[in-house]
């Protein structure tokens, strides 16, 4: 076997390794929503204490984004992944053996801390291994199987849970992430150059191993004007996507269109199959067909305007088969397209600095989340409830609120800069 094609089979067993780890990533992300019964008996809490729970994954992970992006130029991603891959398994592995709420919570949170270092590190090893006229495809590829995760942490787990419990579902990927973090330890190299494959990456933007300094990389990231387009873009789309599609799309099909849980967990499945058959198209499209970025971004984002415009003239009138159109359609606008725009943030910064950029954008998509769970949460309950549910004319006014920030997203992204031929 010639150098090229032991090099070509590295990378891909890097790829592997690391997309294996971005499953364990969604399936804790998504998991308490089916364990939540058994969570419930289990340690005695109220719904409010459940949310509490789920979220404590949520908040260290936010927090996190851009310390990691900091830890992968300085410290390297084969090392960052490692240790906080660790940490999770750790964490999971506690959760699963939780004896009281307190404990099961802390357990959640290390699980967060763990998680939060698996992302970005992985972005900035992809853009070392692979070339830039791939970078998209691949992170597309990266980001089907998060979806995969999300979809293991439905029906299969359902299916685990009831054959083992919850305990033992939980314990199992705890188990599965102490391997995998072993495999990147091992495996895993920071450059090809460590692998002595540097003749493969002789022409790329390969930084040499130097130490970084993080609040200088920080401030240029911070004042790059092309950077805040795409951060304030982001705010929006993590808005519409933790804020509605992961809180209150089920609340919405079920209170206004009359739909059981079962009908409105199929429909919201739709953003999860959109994660994973679209995300890799998305890269495609963006590498080969319009080899551009912003392209990409701007479409999209006008589709999803007219995504919620269609909610907005049509809420009450809409088919099911229309439903689960609009809601895949707008599952590739607010997740699949994700990566593109964390592609494009990496193609404005060399590739010293990658991590910082990456990480810091992803923090945004996590702040849009933070401020519109509880504000789409204040204006229903201010709307009040009539025979135990939301009205009409509330869901109505945020989904009128979702469909102005849509447009302000467009009008952000048209703003933002073309970072493909620059990657070339």
């Amino acid at each position: 076997m010639n150098t090229s094609q032991s090099f070509v089979r590295y990378r891909w067993l890097i790829f592997w390794i690391l997309a294996a780890q971005y499953l364990v990533v969604y399936f804790h992300r998504v998991s308490p929503a089916v364990l939540a019964p058994e969570l419930v008996i289990a340690f005695k809490m109220s719904g409010t204490n459940l949310g509490l729970l789920a979220s404590a994954y949520f908040y260290p992970y936010g927090i996190m984004q851009a310390p990691v992006g900091l830890l992968s130029d300085s410290w390297g991603s084969r090392k960052t992944i490692t240790l906080f891959a660790l940490l999770a398994a750790i964490g999971t592995l506690l959760f699963g053996l939780s004896p009281w709420f307190s404990f099961a919570v802390g357990s959640r949170v290390l699980v967060g801390l763990g998680v939060s270092a698996i992302f970005i590190p992985t972005m900035r090893l992809f853009s070392v291994w692979f070339k830039p006229a791939e970078y998209a495809r691949i992170s597309g590829a990266f980001m089907a199987i998060g979806g995969l995760g999300w979809f293991t942490a439905t029906i299969p787990l359902a299916f685990l849970t009831e054959i083992f419990g919850w305990r033992i579902s939980v314990i199992i990927p705890g188990l599965a992430t102490i391997i995998l973090s072993i495999l990147t330890w091992f495996i895993v190299a920071d450059n090809p150059a460590q692998k002595r494959f540097s003749s493969e990456t002789k022409e790329r933007d390969i930084p040499e191993e130097r130490h970084n300094n993080l609040l200088v990389n920080l401030s240029v990231v911070l004042k790059e004007k092309y950077f805040w387009p795409i951060a304030i873009w982001f705010i929006f789309r993590g808005g519409a996507l933790f804020g509605f599609f992961g809180l209150w799309a089920g609340p919405y099909l079920i209170d206004i269109y009359g739909f059981s849980k079962q009908i409105a967990g199929n429909i919201l499945s739709m953003v999860a199959f959109a994660m994973i058959f679209v995300s890799p198209v998305m890269g495609h499209l963006s590498d080969k067909t319009f080899m551009s970025r912003k392209k990409i971004l701007v479409s999209t984002s006008l589709l999803n305007c007219v995504c919620w415009l269609i909610f907005v003239l049509y809420q009450e009138h809409l088919t099911l088969i229309v439903i689960y159109i609009n809601f895949f359609l707008m599952g590739i606008t607010v997740s699949s397209v994700g990566t593109i725009a964390i592609v494009a943030t990496r193609e404005l910064f060399p590739l010293r600095i990658a991590g910082t950029a990456m990480g810091m954008m992803n923090v945004f998509p996590f702040i849009g989340g933070v401020l519109f769970q509880p504000l789409l949460g204040y204006i229903l309950d201010r709307a009040g409830k009539i025979h135990g549910t939301y009205t009409p004319s509330a869901y109505r006014l945020i989904i009128w609120i979702l469909f102005i920030t849509s447009v302000l997203a467009l009008i952000s992204i048209m703003f933002s800069k073309e970072t493909y031929k620059k990657a070339r």
